[in-house]
């Protein structure tokens, strides 16, 4: 399944900074960025429990959000880009 994971952290303090490099990494650790606080992944049902649970221990619910949104499959017919873009294989690990 694909899957778009979005996420606001608020950095105004020091914590907050610390959470948004987590929160960065664990997203790295499951998809590609696509823009700064963009992620998509393909995943299966274990590992969309997997970051969601990752996601959810890592923030403030107060103060930050995480966004994790299914595409519609085949993601290719029902997904548009517009602009510079990297090609992508979303069956792959993606590399800067």
């Amino acid at each position: 399944m694909q899957f778009l994971i979005v996420y606001d952290i608020s950095t105004t303090t020091l914590g907050g900074e610390a959470r948004l490099r987590t929160v960065a990494r664990i997203c790295e650790g499951f998809g590609h960025r696509v823009q700064k606080s963009v992620f998509e992944a393909t995943l299966d049902r274990a590992g969309l429990l997997q970051l969601e649970h990752e996601l959810v221990t890592a923030i403030n619910p107060a103060t930050d959000s995480v966004g994790i949104y299914r595409l519609l499959e085949p993601y290719e017919q029902h997904a548009r880009h517009h602009g510079q873009r990297h090609g992508l294989n979303h069956h792959e690990p993606y590399n800067l």
